[in-house]
């Protein structure tokens, strides 16, 4: 619930019901802005209404392949933030549409409106030069929204982890079901998880003024651990002692490329993602020498994963969540 409802202007957010969104709407509802939240699928967005007071927070229609759409749900907004994203492509929703040409309208919509603030959610790891399409779509997404909207203010988070994140929560049920793990390249790709809460709170706090215009932040939480040891923490949280398989980058590829008929959801990983893993998740000695990390965007003491994750991982134990309490 908000805190109050001041007139801090209208804010449209994109993807708002989504994982990153739904935190960044619930930051700025409680600063007291009234939030629009562009969806695909209004209709199943209207947890988002909790947020804050009645009326506060408004579903509406939008899809970002559909500039039309894109430039009704961001009339009269003083500030745009552009949550959406995907981690593998299907059917419609292919990198370029999502990463690239959903961005360019989001960014022009948002500067024919006279929106004074853009926020893009993009990621670390993004790079033109990329070997995996998911890299240099963001890459490409991030400089179609820079060329349409100069000011915008450009986060790029390591792996995001929270109650709904696909990742803990992906390999914790993994974990529940297989006998083994996949350790994909030996387990030793770095990452530096960032809490999503912390990323809505510094979306809000962009808001308020934090960050420099034309300004891309590299968000990342206290730790940067490897994969082995996430998967490690990820068992132990979890209650479960299962082994690994280890796969070098050739054998996951392998595996990868003879899953591709399936659906994504019932593929350990993509063959893009494993291109992903080529390459470490954190945040760059350039963003922290050129104070361009969280610290900048109000948020200098990120949460760590022992503080958050446990809790919600409880769940996948033998006994879900009475596993902790005597019988």
């Amino acid at each position: 619930m908000a805190d109050r409802l001041d007139d801090r202007g209208l804010a449209a957010v994109f993807g708002g019901s989504g994982f990153v969104g739904r935190y960044a709407v619930t930051a700025l509802a409680k600063q007291g802005w009234r939030v629009r939240a562009a969806e695909r699928r209004p209709d199943l967005a209207g947890f988002l209404q909790t947020a804050g007071f009645v009326g506060q927070v408004a579903p509406v229609q939008a899809n970002v392949r559909f500039p039309d759409s894109v430039a009704r749900a961001v009339a009269g907004a003083k500030l745009v933030v552009n949550a959406v994203g995907v981690l593998s492509s299907s059917g419609a929703q292919t990198f370029k549409a999502v990463h690239v040409d959903g961005p360019r309208a989001i960014a022009r919509a948002a500067r024919e409106a006279g929106a004074t603030k853009l926020v893009h959610i993009s990621a670390i790891g993004a790079d033109a030069h990329g070997s995996s399409r998911y890299a240099r779509t963001k890459a490409e997404g991030e400089a179609a929204v820079l060329e349409e909207f100069p000011d915008a203010i450009i986060i790029r988070p390591s792996v995001v982890f929270g109650p709904e994140d696909e990742f803990f929560n992906r390999f914790a049920a993994m974990a529940r079901m297989s006998p083994l793990l996949p350790l994909i390249g030996g387990g030793r790709t770095l990452f530096q998880p960032v809490f999503v809460g912390d990323l809505g709170a510094a979306v809000a706090n962009i808001a308020d003024g934090a960050g420099k215009p034309g300004t891309i932040y590299e968000a990342g939480g206290p730790e940067v651990l490897s994969f082995r040891e996430l998967l490690d923490l990820t068992q132990q949280w979890s209650g479960r002692d299962r082994g690994y398989l280890r796969m070098p980058f050739w054998m996951a590829k392998l595996q990868a490329l003879l899953t591709w008929p399936l659906p994504n959801a019932l593929r350990p990983v993509t063959y893009d993602q494993i291109l992903l893993l080529q390459k470490d998740n954190v945040v760059s000695d350039a963003a922290k020498s050129e104070k361009r990390t969280l610290a900048e965007l109000g948020i200098p003491a990120p949460h760590g994963i022992g503080a958050i994750v446990p809790a919600y991982l409880e769940r996948f134990q033998a006994r879900g969540q009475f596993a902790s309490y005597r019988t």
